[in-house]
């Protein structure tokens, strides 16, 4: 039984969080806010951008996974706090240090995403996030830390309330039979990657010397379009067929004005309007972790968003 500890209690963090206790592990989450204790399960309020109180939160810890998620339109001015006092937390606990990372370092390119890519983004949130696995990795390197990234694509599944496109914008209109707007073309291949898996792989790396100093893709499903996801959803949840169609351009651009949110996915819009498609090969020729079925992926989701009260769909 050893200490892990997880900073971020988002879906991802959860899923974590929750997989490790479930092992039998002594689980520590930070988040700004806390929580009251769960089974298997300490809560810690600290702003993990406190290197001092971070690091002696994570004492004795043989694994710190980073899960956190500053708010989408503050990446640039509040992630390199946030790395820096993680690393600097991971080099003074020895703890392996697992940041869960995603796709948009790569920036847009032809053919299916691998680990081999570099990390060419142009834009301000792939450069930002690139930069956090460069500052891990180049510690790692120096034997100052051990660090591995886990890198995944767009997040659905239980838990998943928003931030994510399916969780956002197609499940809950999908479970009333409502149309679906969709940021780019619904037919194109995108690949999304289910939170448990993620979880299940975050556990598995931290165990594994041979995994780290580099980064791994979250084993992924092959790719199927909005469009696709969304008639899978619509069949388990009964409601189909359900319309799906492009969201205009110009509704974006209103739409923008108003929202944060929105007007931030115009960096990363390319990953809608072209194939999208993760190769997790390398994590699935190495590791012992499998994808889930995407038919019970889609269960499960339906399941967990069924499960809530109506007035939070």
């Amino acid at each position: 039984m050893s200490l892990h500890v997880v900073i971020g209690f988002g879906p991802a963090g959860a899923a974590t969080a929750r997989l490790l206790a479930e092992k039998g592990q002594l689980v520590r989450v930070i988040t700004r806010s806390g929580r009251s204790p769960e089974p298997g399960i300490e809560h810690v309020a600290l702003d993990a951008t406190d290197s001092e109180r971070l690091t002696d939160a994570v004492r004795g810890a043989a694994a710190i996974h980073n899960c956190a998620a500053p708010p989408y339109h503050r990446w640039t001015s509040e992630w390199p706090p946030l790395a820096s006092s993680v690393c600097a937390a991971a080099e003074a606990s020895g703890a392996v240090l697992v940041v869960l990372g995603n796709l948009y370092g790569y920036g847009p390119v032809e053919g299916p995403l691998t680990e081999k890519l570099p990390l060419a983004a142009t834009g301000p949130k792939g450069r930002v996030r690139a930069a956090v696995w460069e500052q891990a990795r180049e510690l790692h390197e120096q034997g100052r830390i051990k660090a591995v990234e886990v890198r995944a694509s767009d997040f659905f599944g239980p838990g998943v309330t928003d931030g994510g496109h399916l969780a956002a914008r197609v499940v809950p209109r999908v479970l009333r039979g409502k149309p679906v707007a969709t940021l780019g073309d619904p037919d194109t291949p995108h690949s999304w990657t289910y939170v448990p898996d993620v979880a299940t792989a975050m556990a598995e790396v931290a165990g594994e010397e041979r995994a780290w100093g580099r980064a791994w893709h979250v084993p992924t499903r092959p790719p199927l379009s909005t469009r696709e996801m969304t008639d899978r959803l619509a069949a388990e949840a009964g409601t189909g067929p359900v319309v799906v169609r492009r969201l205009p351009p110009a509704v974006l651009g209103v739409a923008s004005v108003f929202s944060p949110l929105i007007r931030e996915l115009k960096e990363v819009r390319y990953q809608f309007d072209r194939p999208f498609v993760v190769d997790s090969s390398a994590y699935e020729a190495e590791f012992t972790a499998e994808a889930t079925p995407v038919d019970e992926q889609v269960r499960a989701t339906v399941d967990w968003w069924r499960s809530r009260p109506a007035t939070a769909r």
